[in-house]
């Protein structure tokens, strides 16, 4: 079996040439050095060993058999993972480097896997995560535009209903709860720049009785572009001729009656679309109780399926957990986007701060660093630890009933599913006092959960 990631993948031309000082490096020092400078290069934007020589590597082709289906990153980095928690350091660099050697960020799935995994592991074996991941989150802050953040969201959801699922049952389920209101107000804690809303102010420029007034608040996850989405959501609003308002808090601290303006005559909707994962997991019940707090008349909310949370504890299966769900993600963006999508390289490029996010911060278990991550109160762009249906309902419950969502709100999710590729669908949940909310499920694997609470 062929493993060379050199010989499969086009040379990327990298912003700084330093390919022949790698070249130098990378046969000789087996160990910590060369794979300190590797995980180096991966802060970088040119990411690590996208220009690398194709001739450069002459390894013998069996140093990874492949395991029964032909992937052999996930047993090499299931590997790693329990040499780290059995503090086996001549294991742990041995597997290190040999990652590093098949790994590449351009590469198919397996080296893609293998290259971002393989940071957040290295992280984790020599403490560096806190820091890893401040630079990490640094170089992406450099490169964030409004116009690239915007365009990335809607390529993405052009090609796949991965966020567009919540949105629209999100919105159907708003939409019905405040039906007839006159004064709305929709409270929005989300990571989609606002490309949720246009629909639903295009529903209310359309419905039968009076348009009524839409004050939108969002807390803001990315200060920096908050305006610019402001003035084009005004600008769509007037266009629609639906009278509109639009706020921004920063962070969770003014989430109360007073910081959002509530008016007594508003109907009040909290929106939550993949928001409540980033929120401290200490924190998650206070902030529910802050949202009963505000009188809403629902609350929906949008996660990703996975459990990042229970075994905070336990490295190695939370380490499972996580190559499981990213797997999946990873193979659902080779099969939605071309293969030389640049969008494509972005998504997955974020994907590499929320696993060493996961995997090498947060303290849990040995291997965490400075715990002070909340230096710059950014409390709101930090934590990543998703939770699974079932957890969120345990939480919202003490708060919420849940509202099931209407047969027109599954028609219009199904419909919109109909748009996309096939190996899409959408399950309704149904007779578990535990669970509600419907799922988007991907090759019948649940990747999205979304439901609806009233108080």
């Amino acid at each position: 079996m062929h493993l060379s990631p050199y010989t499969t993948t086009p040379k990327k031309p990298s912003t700084h040439s330093n390919s022949h000082h790698h070249h130098n490096n990378h046969h000789h020092h087996h160990h910590s050095n060369n794979i300190v400078d590797e995980a180096a290069a991966l802060d970088n934007n040119n990411m690590h060993r996208s220009n690398q020589s194709h001739t450069s590597t002459s390894r013998s082709s069996d140093s990874s058999e492949p395991n029964e289906d032909g992937k052999w990153a996930p047993k090499l980095l299931r590997e790693c993972a329990k040499a780290i928690s059995e503090r086996d350091s001549t294991k742990t660099h041995h597997l290190l480097w040999m990652l590093n050697e098949l790994a590449s960020p351009y590469g198919d799935c397996d080296q893609k896997l293998a290259s971002y995994f393989l940071q957040a592991l290295f992280c984790r074996a020599t403490d560096s995560g806190e820091r890893c991941y401040k630079t990490l989150s640094s170089v992406a802050e450099k490169n964030h535009s409004f116009d690239s953040a915007r365009r990335l969201i809607l390529k993405f959801q052009e090609v796949s209903p991965w966020t567009t699922f919540g949105h629209v049952a999100s919105n159907g389920a708003i939409l019905e709860a405040l039906e007839g209101e006159p004064k709305l107000h929709i409270i929005d804690l989300s990571n989609t720049l606002c490309t949720q809303w246009p629909t639903l102010l295009e529903a209310l420029a359309t419905r039968n009785d009076e348009t009524p007034h839409l004050k939108l608040t969002v807390v803001a996850l990315a200060g920096s572009v908050m305006k610019e989405v402001g003035q084009r959501m005004e600008k769509f609003a007037r266009l629609m001729g639906v009278p509109f308002e639009f706020n921004v808090i920063n962070g969770l601290r003014d989430l109360t009656k007073e910081g959002l303006e509530v008016q007594e005559d508003e109907a009040i909707a909290v929106n939550c679309v993949g928001a409540l994962r980033r929120v401290e997991v200490e924190e998650r019940e206070n902030l529910i109780r802050v949202f009963k707090s505000l009188g809403p008349k629902v609350v929906t909310v949008v996660e990703e399926e996975a459990d990042f949370c229970s075994s905070r504890e336990d490295f190695v299966k939370c380490f499972e957990e996580c190559l499981k769900f990213y797997s999946l993600y990873f193979e659902m963006l080779e099969e939605s986007f071309p293969p030389t999508s640049n969008e494509r390289l972005m998504l997955e490029r974020e994907c590499s701060r929320s696993i060493v996010r996961v995997l090498a911060c947060c303290g849990g278990g040995g291997g965490g660093g400075d715990d002070n991550i909340e230096d710059d109160g950014e409390e709101f762009d930090c934590c990543e630890r998703r939770e699974r249906g079932t957890q969120w309902c345990e939480r919202l419950r003490n708060a919420f009933s849940p509202v099931g969502f209407s047969d027109d709100v599954v028609d219009d999710v199904k419909a919109l599913l109909k748009r996309y590729q096939p190996g899409w669908s959408l399950v309704v949940s149904q007779g578990d006092d535990h669970l509600s909310g419907i799922y988007l499920t991907w090759k019948e694997e649940p990747v999205v959960w979304a439901s609806a609470w009233k108080p």
